[in-house]
């Protein structure tokens, strides 16, 4: 069985308040994207797991995928399975890549193993994974609160615009990212906010993340300022950084050449959205 796991984007990223548990309460919107790479799940005599694509640092128990097969061990007999990951979602992009591996997973060894789990018994063993796993078991528009656990489905469509994601060649830790953020809750709603043309979304949608990662790393902020400068509606960096992403009316294939010409040391990704 091969099954496609999809990115995600941030729009807008609103951090509220700190809890006294260390976290923060956020509201975000998680929007999926066609940035995919290819997860592949076989019977087997022995089970294995092999990698290629995007390289990826420390030892593979570390890796979502196997955390996910480990969770549905816990709860259910699961036979020895070869997996393979093509990776192809940079990683500490704010992009959700190993999320979304983890979700498909489940999913997939849901239908493959005839384990007939709901969605909703899904959803809850991928929050055990990370707060934004269970996102990616319905892979809809949602606006998300908590931790970024708390799912409200919302009506909101892109398609027909086309999207640069650009991910320079810096990593960013959550805790990086967290210091110096001054929480408050915002004026207007996101909700409010994404029911609005998107045209008006540049002055109205921030993430509260930027001014301190754009101090940190001001090559981040040029990427976002040379979105709009190449005419981008709305852009911003999603998540905690570091990639940034631009929606645009269209995109040619000049203009994604011009580009990666423009920033040949970060991975440049020209998207349609449906």
């Amino acid at each position: 069985m091969i099954s496609f796991a999809n990115a995600k984007i941030n729009l807008g990223l609103n951090i509220i308040s700190r809890r006294a548990d260390g976290y923060h309460t956020i509201e975000t919107i998680f929007y999926p994207i066609p940035l995919k790479e290819v997860i592949e799940i076989v019977p087997a005599r022995e089970p294995s797991f092999t990698q290629t694509g995007i390289p990826v640092d420390g030892p593979a128990e570390n890796n979502l995928i196997l955390k996910a097969i480990a969770a549905l061990q816990q709860r259910y007999t699961i036979p020895p399975l070869e997996i393979h990951l093509l990776k192809a979602i940079p990683l500490g992009a704010g992009l959700g890549g190993g999320s979304a591996d983890a979700a498909v997973t489940l999913k997939m060894v849901n239908e493959l193993c005839e384990l007939n789990i709901p969605e909703q018994e899904l959803e809850k063993i991928a929050a055990t994974l990370g707060a934004d796993c269970p996102f990616f078991i319905r892979n809809k528009p949602v606006f998300a609160t908590g931790t970024g656990n708390i799912f409200t489905p919302i009506d909101l469509s892109l398609a027909g615009y086309d999207l640069y994601v650009i991910k320079p060649d810096i990593f960013i830790s959550t805790a990086e990212a967290y210091s110096a953020i001054i929480p408050g809750k915002p004026e207007i709603s996101l909700t409010e906010i994404v029911k609005r043309p998107v045209t008006e979304w540049k002055e109205l949608m921030v993430n509260d993340f930027e001014p301190n990662v754009f101090k940190r790393y001001p090559e981040i902020g040029l990427i976002k300022e040379e979105l709009y400068r190449s005419g981008a509606i709305y852009a911003a960096m999603s998540g905690s950084g570091s990639s940034v992403y631009g929606i645009f009316k269209k995109i040619t294939e000049e203009d994604a050449a011009k580009m990666r010409h423009k920033f040949p040391d970060s991975l440049v990704y020209s998207l349609k959205l449906r």
